[in-house]
């Protein structure tokens, strides 16, 4: 049975889920940070080792995976910059970690991949560079056995999705302008996400395989601002923009510092986001929907204190 994990990304927001079910569960996670004060929170798990450490550093990253059984791949950007490009970050850092892991003699390796993602034929490089990184784990299966994970976009508490549309809602804009207001997505909530590692990891028959996870519901980009501002009793005013306009937002924002939308988001958007097999019913896990958990964290009453209570409750 596995007992030593190594996390990279485990400070962000699927990873600290994973974590806290892994350390529940059992397990001792190692966690690679190059700042351990983004992993403040996980410091008062008890079987949690904060590491500062660049797992993109080859030499490194060999000596993050000795004595572990397993390592989980979690890290990922959605909009490259500099010396962090989608390929830098997604698809070498995969190749580095096939090799650190063949070095290591450790054989299990979960990925986080994307839905859609595809080498060849993804609209945008956040979903080839993806692609990429599962094509190389795929040609190393006689190295690795290895469970490839492609969510559509994740919601729950802290998440950068639904809790960013709150937040652009709030502004005094009166309308938001929203690219691809069609695009379609099946909502997972993150613990679902992290659950299917969790069950995954030591289960055989999860070796090579990859499993889709989405949510219960199919919604448009507009319906799950709508939801959002439905759920936290804001005003919704939707400019749904043209693609010439979707482009033109994306190339404007993209020169924002944070990139709060770029040119390589409107792309990724053009192709839904959806499932062709419930990975989720694959493993024994039936998804929650956004409206059971949603008002837990963006009710107009809840308080940031209510969040663990309220992670407790969705839990059971």
């Amino acid at each position: 049975m596995t007992s030593n994990i190594c996390v990279l990304g485990g400070t962000g927001f699927v990873g600290t889920e994973l974590i806290t079910r892994l350390v529940r569960a059992g397990y001792w996670v190692r966690v690679p940070t190059r700042s351990p004060a983004h992993g403040q929170h996980l410091k008062v798990l008890s079987t949690v080792e904060l590491v500062t450490a660049n797992v993109h550093d080859p030499r490194t990253l060999g000596q993050l995976l000795a004595g572990m059984d397993a390592v989980v791949n979690l890290v990922g950007i959605l909009n490259g910059s500099g010396r962090s490009s989608f390929r830098h970050v997604h698809t070498e850092l995969a190749a580095k970690l096939i090799a650190a892991a063949r070095g290591s003699k450790v054989r299990r390796l979960l990925q986080m991949s994307a839905a859609a993602a595809d080498r060849e034929r993804g609209p945008s490089r956040y979903l080839r560079s993806k692609g990429e990184a599962e094509a190389l784990i795929r040609a190393a299966a006689a190295h690795l056995d290895f469970t490839i994970f492609r969510p559509s976009v994740i919601f729950g508490p802290r998440d950068s999705l639904t809790n960013r549309f709150a937040a652009l809602l709030r502004l005094p804009a009166g309308f938001l302008p929203l690219a691809r207001s069609q695009a379609r997505f099946a909502p997972v909530y993150v613990g679902d996400v992290a659950d299917a590692f969790v069950r995954a990891l030591d289960d055989r028959g999860s070796f090579g395989e990859t499993y889709e996870l989405c949510g219960p519901e199919i919604l448009t980009l507009e319906e799950l601002v709508r939801t959002t501002a439905a759920v936290a009793q804001l005003p919704c005013r939707i400019l749904r923009l043209p693609d010439v306009l979707g482009r033109l937002q994306g190339a404007a924002l993209g020169l924002v510092p944070g990139k709060p939308f770029s040119l390589d988001n409107f792309r990724s958007l053009t192709i839904d986001s959806l499932c062709t097999r419930d990975g989720l019913a694959r493993l024994g896990i039936s998804p929650h929907s956004m409206m059971a958990v949603l008002p837990f964290y963006l009710g107009p009453f809840t308080a940031p204190s209510e969040l663990d209570a309220a992670r407790k409750t969705i839990e059971q």
